[in-house]
């Protein structure tokens, strides 16, 4: 940081890291699915209630999945979510996931098949 001065007390210096360490491993919790922004960036999606690794993925970082959201068609499915360690449970995870998290813009079709529109911001 240089030869910066920054006057913090003690109280102040723990009040910004536990403000910091919220930030950078903020948990959303929605009704089917959780997303948590871990310390080393990565952003994990999972199925509320399951711990099981099969109802969890792992993204590089929130963007990536952002990424994926904006490549996919306006009208999608599960199944359009074809992505590297993305297949059965995961592929419906992320499209709950999507309709739950209120940065991806989009409602639900149908419920069967799953099928998520994206709407205008």
């Amino acid at each position: 940081m240089g030869d910066r001065s920054y006057d913090l007390s003690r109280r102040e210096a723990r009040e910004l890291r536990t403000e910091l360490t919220n930030a950078l491993e903020a948990e959303h919790e929605f009704v089917r699915t959780r997303g948590t922004h871990r310390p080393d960036d990565t952003y994990v999606v999972t199925r509320r209630g399951v711990a099981s690794s099969g109802h969890r993925k792992v993204f590089d970082d929130f963007e990536t999945l952002s990424r994926r959201f904006r490549d996919l068609p306006d009208t999608f499915t599960a199944k359009d979510i074809d992505w590297p360690g993305v297949s059965g449970r995961r592929r419906h995870l992320c499209c709950w996931h999507f309709l739950e998290h209120p940065e991806f813009p989009c409602q639900l079709a149908t419920r069967q098949p799953l099928t998520v529109t994206k709407t205008t911001e």
